[in-house]
């Protein structure tokens, strides 16, 4: 999930407005890296490091209060069956967190936090909530003036770019949820795919609003009970599992009306530069966990058109930041932008006319080359954060 807060201005380059057939995609990869050396000590000059040890029984950091800046959290999944991820909260607001950590898996995000009192979530756990609290810092501390000019730019051009793509994920969904109330199951079918290209592109900023994410994208797997299951995946599975749309209109206007909110949510919305490092990061994490699975698109099999749009916003996120990067890192950036080009070949090679084929058509090696090209382009990026505040 991605955690953000930017300003608005117009983007920093072109938004592209991709529209995809039917298509899909994917074989299993795990979410996280080897935990057998979580880093103890500062990733970068003047930050801080919180090791967070995730359990069964809580998310324990190995520190309670540490002074305001750049602060990296380490996660490591010590065991925990009932666990597989951290978030960062406040205010009922996901800052950060690392999705996907199954027993013996770590992994980090970064950000930039302000002196107050924040909330360490593992769900699942017997104490699912540890307060952790941000101190004033004993000198405050600002970047160089034309590195911080290349980060504020990035952040306000991706401001920009989400509220662009949920303007269009609006129009959107408001065509695919019209052929539902009309009972046009193949209507439908045609435009539930490019509806979904523009939330995915943006979901992690989604996901930092509470339960709007389960309401516009739950699993049937996470519905408590079968009238909690709703939005997308619900009128995915009337269409291609039962093939009919009897009482499937509530649920269309409850999506146009989630969607909606979605959008009034992001207007004024603003992030910080870590955070869209770490969005970007998590959208890879998003393709390992749910695409090369075929477990997102489950009843369609459309898993190939989440992936492309999954790969468009963490591009998105890379491009806006790379300028500030280039200054950093040069050599990590251009190792990034080499591997996203190399995932996007590896993706291209399943097309089939404007679209991709069907998730069913792809063999075991085939999805392990995909899970391999996004692994080594996520690896990278887990780096940026870190580069870009320490």
């Amino acid at each position: 999930m991605l955690k953000l807060r930017a300003q608005l201005k117009t983007p920093a380059h072109a938004v592209q407005g991709f529209v995809f057939a039917l298509g899909v995609l994917l074989a299993a990869c795990s979410g996280g890296t080897p935990a057998s050396a979580p880093p103890s000590s500062s990733p970068g000059s003047g930050m801080t490091t919180v090791n967070v040890a995730l359990t069964n029984d809580g998310c324990v950091p190995d520190r309670s209060s540490v002074p305001a800046g750049a602060i990296t959290f380490s996660v490591i999944n010590e065991g925990g069956d009932a666990v597989s991820e951290v978030e960062l909260t406040s205010n009922d607001r996901i800052l950060g967190e690392r999705e996907n950590l199954a027993p013996g898996l770590s992994g980090t995000f970064t950000l930039e936090l302000e002196p107050g009192s924040y909330l360490l979530e593992c769900e699942g756990a017997t104490t699912p909530q540890t307060t952790f609290v941000v101190t004033p810092a004993a000198a405050a501390q600002s970047p160089a003036g034309a590195l911080d000019d290349l980060l504020e730019q990035a952040a306000d051009g991706y401001a920009g770019y989400v509220r662009d793509q949920t303007a269009q994920l609006v129009a959107a969904t408001n065509y695919f949820s019209g052929a539902i109330t009309a009972g046009d199951i193949e209507r439908a079918k045609s435009l539930y795919g490019p509806a979904r290209v523009f939330y995915e592109r943006i979901e992690p900023v989604a996901e930092s609003f509470g339960d709007l994410d389960h309401e516009i994208d739950g699993r049937v797997d996470g519905a408590a009970t079968p009238d909690d299951f709703t939005g997308f995946h619900r009128l995915e599975q009337a269409l291609w599992q039962t093939g009919n749309l009897d009482g499937m209109t509530p649920i269309a206007q409850k999506l146009i009306v989630d969607v909606g909110q979605l959008q009034t949510l992001v207007a004024t919305e603003t992030y910080q530069p870590a955070q869209l490092a770490n969005g970007a990061a998590e959208l890879l994490d998003e393709i390992s966990a749910s695409k090369i699975t075929g477990e997102e698109e489950r009843y369609s099999g459309l898993d190939l058109i989440d992936f492309q749009a999954n790969l468009d916003g963490a591009r998105a996120a890379f491009d806006f930041l790379r300028p500030a990067l280039d200054q950093v890192d040069a050599q990590l950036s251009g190792t990034i932008a080499t591997r996203f080009d190399a995932v996007q070949q590896a993706l291209n090679e399943h097309r089939a006319g404007d679209g991709f084929v069907a998730y069913a058509q792809l063999n075991q090696d085939q999805t392990r080359a995909l899970g391999q090209a996004v692994d080594s382009l996520a690896e990278p990026m887990s780096e940026v954060a870190a580069k870009l505040v320490g």
